[in-house]
């Protein structure tokens, strides 16, 4: 892989909603982000499914693209959620990525402005993600935004094969 030039600064940095044209390159960057998270075995995505979820008849996510100079440093893919005590929507980020020649230099903080900004807009009354417990330069991160962790509550996940066995038990 050729080095990418650093940006000088934040201001460097343009964000956009992904289009259809994007598609490529957002599962490029979910290949990625599963690699450094260690879990590429995991990716089932293709250019089709993420089609039909990003940008079919119903869309289930957004995603937005971080670009330095035009070339592509990141993404990060967020849908809404909703707090019943709260009574108003939220923001879930599923997945946030930069990609290493371009960390550093504002782009994660970037996001996660771009997804405040949307959130004040569409009166949600919070914005939630998930970190792996061993990622601590991503932990550090957070918490300089000022996130709380929440260790009250475990995530609590059903798979395809449980689902489908959920969905037919009588």
């Amino acid at each position: 892989m050729k080095p990418v030039a650093k940006p000088a600064a934040a201001s460097a940095v343009t964000f956009r909603a992904a289009t259809r044209a994007d598609i490529p390159v957002i599962l490029g960057l979910i290949r990625e982000l599963a690699e450094y998270e260690r879990l590429a075995r995991e990716v089932v995505a293709t250019e089709e499914i993420l089609t039909r979820n990003l940008f079919g008849p119903r869309a289930y996510a957004e995603c937005l693209i971080g670009e330095v100079g035009g070339q592509i440093a990141g993404f990060t893919l967020f849908f809404h959620n909703f707090s019943t005590f709260l009574g108003k929507p939220g923001i879930f980020i599923e997945d946030i990525y930069v990609k290493p020649d371009y960390r550093s230099h504002g782009i994660g903080m970037g996001f996660f402005r771009e997804i405040a900004r949307l959130a004040l807009e569409r009166d949600c009354g919070r914005i939630e993600w998930s970190v792996l417990d061993w990622n601590e330069p991503a932990i550090k991160f957070y918490q300089k935004l000022g996130a709380k962790p929440q260790d009250e509550w475990t995530v609590q996940r059903l798979m395809h094969a449980e689902i489908e066995a959920l969905a037919k038990s009588s």
